[in-house]
C-alpha cells in the first residue's frame, strides 16, 4: 500500500459515510465510478485514494462494500476510542458536546471546560478552566478542542499540550502555533462560509 496523504486522510471518512449508507440497501459491490459519481470526486482521484489504503477492488466487480468498510474503519480507527476535551463551552462548544454522531469516527467528548463550569452539557461535566492543567492528566484525554475566543486560543493551546494532549481541534478563528509532533486541524467556519457565499454570487 503507498502512504497516505494529508489530502486523501481527509477523504477516506467521507468514503466511509457514503459507504455505511449503502449497507441497509443491501448492495453487495460498488465501483469507484459509482463512489466518484456519488460524492461528485473525479474517478481517477477515488481509485488513488482506496488504493492506498486497500487492494480489494476487482474489474468488472470493484469493492465489497462491507469488506471496504471495514478497511476503512481499521485504517481510521474506529473502533479504538480516542478521547478528548472542550475549552469553551459556549453555544459552540456545547452543540460539539451534545452531538452524538463523533462515536462513529471513535472520538468521544469526556468533559468540557469554561469560564462558567456547570453541572454538565449532553450528560458530560463542564470543569472551571482553571482546574485545566491539574484534571486533564487524569482523563486520558489525547484529544482537545478548542472553540474559545481567539484572544485566548494560543494560551488554551499552550496549556493543551503541557498538559498532554497529542493532537487539537482548532475551531477559534485563528492560526495557532504548536510543536511538530502535536497534530493540529483548524476549522475556520467564517473561511469556509466565505467561500461558500462567493460560490454561489
Amino acid at each position: 500500500m503507498q502512504s497516505v496523504s494529508k489530502s486523501t486522510l481527509k477523504r477516506l471518512p467521507i468514503y466511509l459515510h457514503y459507504l455505511k449508507t449503502l449497507v441497509p440497501l443491501d448492495q453487495q459491490n460498488i465501483s469507484a465510478t459509482q463512489i466518484s459519481q456519488a460524492l461528485g470526486l473525479g474517478e481517477v482521484l477515488v481509485r488513488k485514494d482506496l488504493a492506498s489504503i486497500s487492494n480489494g477492488g476487482r474489474p468488472k466487480i470493484g469493492y465489497e462494500v462491507h469488506a471496504l468498510i471495514a478497511t476503512l474503519e481499521d485504517y481510521l480507527g474506529v473502533g479504538k476510542v480516542s478521547k478528548a476535551v472542550i475549552v469553551g463551552v459556549g453555544r459552540l462548544g456545547q452543540a460539539l458536546m451534545m452531538y452524538k454522531g463523533f462515536g462513529e469516527f471513535g472520538l468521544e467528548i469526556v468533559a468540557g471546560f469554561d469560564v462558567r463550569p456547570s453541572p454538565g452539557v449532553g450528560g458530560k461535566p463542564v470543569y472551571d478552566v482553571k482546574s485545566l492543567s491539574s484534571l486533564l492528566p487524569q482523563m486520558g484525554a489525547s484529544i482537545g478542542i478548542i472553540t474559545v475566543p481567539a484572544a485566548v486560543a494560543q494560551d488554551v493551546a499552550d496549556e493543551l499540550i503541557r498538559a498532554g494532549v497529542k493532537g487539537i481541534w482548532n475551531f477559534s478563528p485563528v492560526h495557532i502555533v504548536v510543536p511538530q509532533a502535536v497534530a493540529v486541524k483548524n476549522e475556520n467556519l467564517a473561511a469556509s462560509l466565505a467561500v461558500l457565499s462567493k460560490q454561489i454570487k
